[in-house]
Formats: C-alpha cells, sequence, structure tokens
C-alpha cells in the first residue's frame, strides 16, 4: 500500500552504498543470494525462540534486498536478475511463518498456515498478473524501477516487513497478527483478481 512511496527514499539512501559495491566490483545477482541467505538465517533463530537476533537476520535481508535492484542500474539490469530476486523475495517471505511454526506448533501451526495460504494467493496473484502485462506491453507507473509489472495492494513489501518485526517483538500475538494480516491478504488477493479482470478484458 505504501511501497510506490517509499521507494524513493530507499533509493537515496542506499545509492552510496550501492556504489561502493558497484566500485568493488559486486554483481547485483551476487546481492540478492547474500541476502536472501542472511534471510534463511532467521529460520532457525525463529525456530528456537530466538526472536530478537531473528529479528536482526530479517532486517539485514530487507538492506540487502533494497541494494540489489539499485546495483543492477548502476551496471546493467537484466531479466535473470530480476527472476532472481522475486522468486527469492517470496521464498524469504514464506520462511518466517514457518520459522514460528516451528518454534511453537501446538500454538502457531494453523495461524501460520492460514497466513502461507494467504501469501500464496497474494503471490499467485501478483505474478499472474505481472506475466500477461509483460505479454501486452504493459508497465506500472508508481514503480518505474521494478523488473517486472509491479501491482499493488493492501498488504505490500512495507506491510509484510511490519507484521515480520511485530512477530518477532511480540511473538505471543502471532496468531492473532497472523490471522489479521491474512484478512488483509484476502482483500488485496480480491482487488487484484478484480484489477486482472479489468484491465485484462479484450
Amino acid at each position: 500500500m505504501i511501497d510506490s512511496r517509499i521507494l524513493p527514499l530507499q533509493h537515496k539512501l542506499l545509492h552510496p552504498l550501492a556504489l561502493l559495491l558497484v566500485r568493488l566490483n559486486v554483481r547485483a545477482d551476487h546481492v540478492s543470494i547474500a541476502g536472501f541467505l542472511v534471510g534463511v538465517g532467521a529460520l532457525p533463530l525463529l525456530a528456537t525462540q530466538h526472536y530478537l537476533w531473528a529479528l536482526a537476520f530479517i532486517l539485514s535481508n530487507r538492506l540487502i534486498d533494497g541494494l540489489d535492484g539499485q546495483v543492477a542500474r548502476l551496471t546493467r539490469s537484466t531479466d535473470r536478475g530480476a527472476f532472481l530476486d522475486i522468486t527469492l523475495d517470496f521464498m524469504f517471505y514464506a520462511l518466517i511463518p514457518l520459522g514460528f511454526a516451528l518454534a511453537d506448533s501446538t500454538a502457531n501451526a494453523l495461524a501460520a498456515a492460514v497466513l502461507l495460504a494467504a501469501f500464496i494467493g497474494t503471490g499467485s496473484s501478483f505474478l499472474a498478473f505481472s506475466l500477461m502485462a509483460e505479454k501486452r506491453g504493459l508497465h506500472a507507473k508508481n514503480f518505474p524501477s521494478k523488473g517486472i509489472y509491479y501491482l499493488g495492494g493492501l498488504t505490500e513489501g512495507a506491510e509484510t516487513i511490519a507484521l515480520f518485526v511485530s512477530f518477532c517483538l511480540w511473538p505471543d500475538l502471532f496468531s492473532s497478527l497472523a490471522y489479521f494480516f491474512a484478512f488483509a491478504c484476502a482483500l488485496t488477493i480480491l482487488s487484484r483478481w478484480i484489477q486482472g479482470w479489468r484491465m485484462l478484458a479484450d
């Protein structure tokens, strides 16, 4: 919902670090993979209930994720890089609810499953529309720097990270927060289905 407003500030803040990485001959693909590996490190920390350490890994993943696109734009953007970025992002998002399910399966497993189902809905509607938009030559005016068509919604990246932060700060509220966010995701899915139905009409 607020990603398009945050992106310009994010680009401005991360630009000096991206320039440094370019000078060090670090490729955008390497940044994407490094960020994902850092994000994977949150899983065992969540599973063993080291929530604040896990939060540090989650936030580090997001910081690195903001850098790969900037490095690509300063060097050369590629389809492979865009593919790598989005697929690793979606996998990272799925690992966080899984970590909480592993931490306390009795209290968290059902809520984690509902949230993951919601993530599948938002992810599939997002990617399916992007594929069709590419075929039609459509471009998202609010997200000109994205490698694929970015169809917004009530629950985007910023809201999802805010959710993960809340999970780590208040782990006892995981189920309540997960159900609430899953409902918000359902609204996003519905809005994307409607947008897709209208925008992709013959």
